[in-house]
């Protein structure tokens, strides 16, 4: 009967089993005892009225997918599992089911819960794997465990949540977890009710959350960031040893430079240039970039690869960064660090006077950095101010490099790429953790020439697979949406504009709207709304061009020791030009769109991440400053009220519709503006306003502001279009007090927080459009 059992799993009970071994009649009573005992000595399992093995899978169950094995198959472990009563939980092997691509049928990724019915069982399936298994359907994952900050009280806690909408929570003393006053903790909700706070149970105590450093431990509990290296990758990053000269060109007398911000840690990328002196190409220039050769030491199935495909990419915080590799690969052996040898990829452009491209090869290199520069300290040396060490690179590194920035320049004017100016905000910590100030750095020429060639090695990677007919994962941005596309037009409409799109939609067409409105009041605004029209970037093996940046084909070559897509192509790379026996393998040809699928979820995982540390940070900073007025613009226009960008930190608060005053305000979605429907006060996206600080919650993020500018006054209510209905819609009334042109607004409401949209630049260097 066991063997019967096990034979057909989840699919036996009495009644088949009596059929199976001819019992009929008085025998059943003795069928009936026999299965009590056995399910009473620990040998049986009853599931759904269907008998299994004791420690078995039924043949449906659901799942978490986990990680990939060494020929890029999913893993899973059940949803489920007694670890007392069974030990650990079976390794569940996703078998790749075609059928399900051919029916567009969701991919599943590292993280996915999964519905999934057992195929077989036996010594044919990969050592440490129980049981294999083929999707039936992708299912919502599991909500994250609440986070909270624990506030001591008599006989448990009061535990003030992370996430500004959800409730206090109540912990009994008994379920603490021996977690101590001012403790981050994540819990298991027990129980809710209408009267009262829900009673929750601590999982997990993360820990105190007294300094500023630890405010990023909320971001990483929150996404589930892996922050952790387990054991057995930190074993393969110690035992790695520096790559040979075996199998590359010796490119070590090149004066190849390394260009990064000050503090940068790894160095994935360094870049020369020089005239080309042949007579066929007058004004052209040989532009060389180098890319650290992580494929060299993360080889594909190694406990270091799945580790990076599980990260997906590097999270930065103001505070640390979250390597998608362990620091003896990614700040030691592939950093391409000053004066040492380092294995890289090196591809060799030659571009003509007008900045195209006219050919480009691929080497597999050692590689010698004659320098170590910062952005500004390269800068300073073109304008004339040189150290001692830029003294000695002006005139045969920095001058070139410059030169042949100027004609590649040309090549991009030419492109008309989107050209957004959205500037960024950057956090300087003191030495003790502590916010110092928030910076807008200043974009200089050193930037955007170190992007430019980016780009071009990027491109040139991309053409090469192709060529090949090599899989790879492209970085695509697809054109907006014809509703945002829409949506934009009639926003345009109310500033006087018009988007001209004869031939389909280009990004010079967008280039244009931002150039009529430079340098005016409403720059800011054309820009965020236009930002908020483009669809978002992303990685997948089929290609339609990249529409930020103007481009047919692209893909990320040149940050591998952070991103694993640009791993992906660095494999691809080496397989497609035989450049050694550790490229892409083939049995990952068809598993690409899931790869590529995962990784651009980490990616989105990781903006917001660090998005909401910063804004934690900042409200952090701000809390003894409740009550200081600021200057700020209007960055978000919803039906509830409006945020504030402030221009001294760029931190974002809320203004509650129902504190603004003593109108009735109306959201008016075409002109991204709320509207007094009496008055016709009006508050629109962009406009510049004064604001004061009411509350700053540090651990949600949130701010809440109040309004100290009117707004502007347009057509009376009776000479407007009804707001009220269709597009828009009724948002709130003040407090019905009366008041003069400088009494402040506001005052009730809770905080909030809008997110912002991911930029659609080329991602080439630091960002991720």
């Amino acid at each position: 009967m066991l063997a019967f059992i096990a034979e057909h799993p989840g699919e036996a009970g009495k009644r088949e089993l009596a059929r199976a071994f001819g019992i009929k009649g008085a025998a059943k009573v003795a069928l009936k005892r026999l299965l009590k005992e056995l399910q009473g000595e620990g040998i049986l399992e009853t599931r759904r009225k269907r008998l299994i093995r004791a420690g078995e899978l039924p043949e449906v169950f659901v799942c978490d997918v986990t990680g990939r094995d060494a020929d890029g198959d999913l893993l899973a472990t059940p949803d489920e599992w007694d670890e007392e009563e069974h030990g650990p939980a079976p390794t569940v092997l996703i078998v790749d089911d075609r059928e399900r691509r051919r029916h567009g049928t969701p991919t599943a990724g590292v993280g996915d819960r999964l519905l999934v019915r057992r195929t077989e069982r036996g010594a044919d399936l990969p050592e440490g794997v129980g049981y294999a298994v083929r999707i039936i359907r992708v299912l919502d994952k599991k909500p994250a465990a609440a986070l909270g900050i624990v506030r001591l009280a008599p006989g448990g806690a009061r535990i003030v949540p992370v996430d500004k909408k959800s409730k206090e929570l109540v912990v009994g003393e008994a379920d603490l977890k021996d977690a101590r006053e001012g403790d981050l903790v994540a819990l298991d909700v027990v129980s809710s009710s209408r009267l009262g706070l829900p009673r929750a149970r601590v999982r997990e105590v993360i820990g105190p959350m007294a300094s500023e450093k630890a405010v990023s431990e909320i971001a990483l509990h929150t996404h589930n960031i892996p922050h952790v290296f387990p054991v057995s990758v930190m074993a393969e990053a110690e035992a790695a040893e520096a790559a040979t000269m075996k199998n590359r060109e010796d490119w070590r007398d090149l004066a190849l430079v390394t260009i990064d911000p000050p503090d940068a840690k790894d160095h994935d990328d360094a870049v020369h240039a020089e005239p080309d002196t042949s007579p066929d190409n007058p004004g052209g220039f040989i532009v060389t970039v180098a890319i650290a050769d992580v494929a060299a030491y993360v080889r594909p199935g190694s406990a270091l690869d799945r580790e990076a495909l599980h990260r997906g990419n590097s999270v930065y915080f103001p505070d640390r960064v979250v390597p998608m590799l362990p620091e003896r690969i990614s700040n030691n052996l592939c950093s391409l660090k000053e004066k040492v040898d380092r294995p890289a990829m090196a591809v060799r452009m030659i571009f003509a006077a007008d900045g195209r491209k006219k050919d480009h090869t691929f080497h597999r290199i050692m590689m010698r950095s004659a320098a170590k520069l910062s952005y500004q300290q390269a800068q300073a040396a073109i304008d004339g101010r040189t150290d001692d060490k830029t003294e000695t690179l002006l005139k045969g590194v920095l001058r070139p490099l410059w030169a042949a920035y100027a004609a590649l320049k040309r090549g991009r004017d030419a492109r008309e790429p989107l050209d957004l100016d959205l500037p960024e905000r950057k956090i300087l910590l003191k030495s003790d953790g502590t916010v110092d100030r928030v910076i807008v750095p200043e974009r200089l020429d050193a930037h955007k020439l170190i992007e430019e060639f980016m780009i071009q090695a990027n491109v040139a990677a991309a053409e090469t697979l192709e060529k090949f007919r090599t899989p790879l994962l492209y970085r695509i941005h697809d054109a907006p949406s014809p509703e945002k596309l829409e949506a934009l037009k009639d926003f345009l409409a109310t500033i006087d504009m018009k988007i001209g799109a004869k031939g389909g939609i280009k990004p010079a067409n967008f280039n244009a709207i931002l150039a009529r409105v430079a340098e005016t009041p409403r720059a800011g605004l054309v820009n965020e709304v236009v930002l908020r029209s483009q669809a978002q970037a992303e990685y997948n093996p089929v290609n339609i061009g990249h529409f930020g940046l103007h481009l047919k084909r692209y893909a990320h070559f040149t940050s591998p020791i952070r991103r694993y897509a640009d791993l992906i192509v660095h494999r691809a790379l080496i397989r497609a030009l035989r450049l050694g026996n550790d490229g892409l393998p083939e049995a990952l040809d068809e598993k690409l769109e899931g790869i590529g699928a995962e990784i651009s979820a980490a990616e989105r995982r990781a903006m917001a991440a660090e998005r909401e540390t910063i804004d934690r940070l900042i409200a952090r900073w701000l809390m003894d400053r409740i009550g200081a007025e600021f200057r700020g613009r209007i960055a978000g226009v919803t039906k509830s009220g409006l945020f504030v960008r402030l221009n001294e930190t760029g931190a974002d608060g809320f203004i509650p519709a129902s504190t603004i005053g003593d109108d009735y305000y109306v959201f008016d979605e075409v002109s991204h503006a709320l509207v007094g429907s009496r008055t016709g006060e009006t508050y629109r996206l962009g406009d510049a306003v004064e604001v004061r600080l009411v509350e700053a919650q540090p651990f949600a993020g949130a701010l809440r502001f109040e309004m100290l500018s009117e707004g502007a006054f347009e057509k009376p209510a009776n000479q407007r279009r009804d707001l009220g209905f269709g597009r828009g819609g009724a948002t709130g009334r003040g407090g019905g007090r009366g008041r003069g042109p400088t009494r402040p607004k506001g005052g009730g409401g809770s905080a909030g927080k809008r997110g912002t949209p991911s930029r659609a630049g080329s991602g080439a260097k630091r960002g991720r459009g």
